[in-house]
């Protein structure tokens, strides 16, 4: 595997318009990229270390990005953020070896982001990318309703469940399609975020959406405690559903 590490995707070049890259040793390969989870205020593109190791493993690239985190961040900057790193990869990876198809997810807050990206075209538009030009989306954990951090941020009580145009649950139903998701969830998760994510589930059934193109993974643990847990072989769990998904999703 070669890494190549802190590159800038877009100005200014601040630490957190930076990803790095995990190439595995085939010239041929596809790609996923991932943003890392922490609420909006913490994680770095670094915690994709098992998923990372797993996937180069099996032939595929793997892409970390950061994107703006702190207390005095505001909506929808770190979404603006994650669409420029998408196209930044998208653009450049073709010079690092001969690019197939192209993979988005995240985990926590970093599901969340994947999500607007997914069901949200205006934040991949303005780089001439559509949604469906990305093969596949991973959801992990993400909170399909309006985000904590963002409710907080109007002072309003974090666990109020509100679907605006801050929620990626709100833009569901305004495309004819969606590219195949896996979707991620542990079975005893942040208190609701199981049952949004059923609801997220079943919404996409209702606007008819084939249900081989929605993979649903119910986790047994705490929230995204499977994120970063190996196996018995000491291999990435979360890393080995990527993996699977994406061969099945090709």
């Amino acid at each position: 595997m070669a890494v190549f590490k802190d590159i800038s995707y877009g100005a200014p070049k601040e630490l957190f318009r930076t990803l790095d890259i995990y190439l595995p040793q085939k010239e041929h390969f596809d790609v996923f990229l991932y943003f890392h989870g922490g609420g909006f205020v913490c994680g770095d593109k670094a915690d994709v270390g098992p998923i990372a190791d797993y996937l180069t493993s099996r032939g595929i690239a793997v892409v970390s990005a950061n994107y703006r985190i702190g207390t005095g961040v505001r909506w929808p900057g770190y979404i603006q953020d994650a669409a420029a790193a998408v196209a930044w990869a998208m653009k450049h990876l073709p010079e690092y070896g001969q690019c197939g198809k192209f993979y988005v997810g995240g985990s926590s807050a970093g599901g969340y982001l994947s999500m607007m990206l997914c069901f949200n075209r205006q934040y991949l538009e303005p780089y001439g990318i559509h949604p469906t030009d990305i093969a596949g989306y991973i959801h992990d954990s993400g909170q399909p309703t309006a985000h904590f951090s963002v409710l907080e941020a109007k002072g309003l009580h974090p666990d109020r469940i509100i679907v605006d145009e801050t929620a990626p649950l709100f833009y569901v139903g305004l495309e004819p399609r969606y590219s195949p998701m896996l979707i991620l969830i542990a079975d005893q998760d942040i208190g609701n975020r199981y049952e949004q994510t059923l609801l997220l589930v079943s919404t996409l059934k209702q606007f008819k959406i084939p249900p081989e193109d929605i993979v649903l993974k119910v986790m047994h643990g705490l929230h995204c405690q499977h994120t970063g847990a190996l196996d018995e072989n000491g291999e990435s769990i979360t890393g080995r559903l990527i993996d699977e998904f994406i061969r099945q999703h090709p």
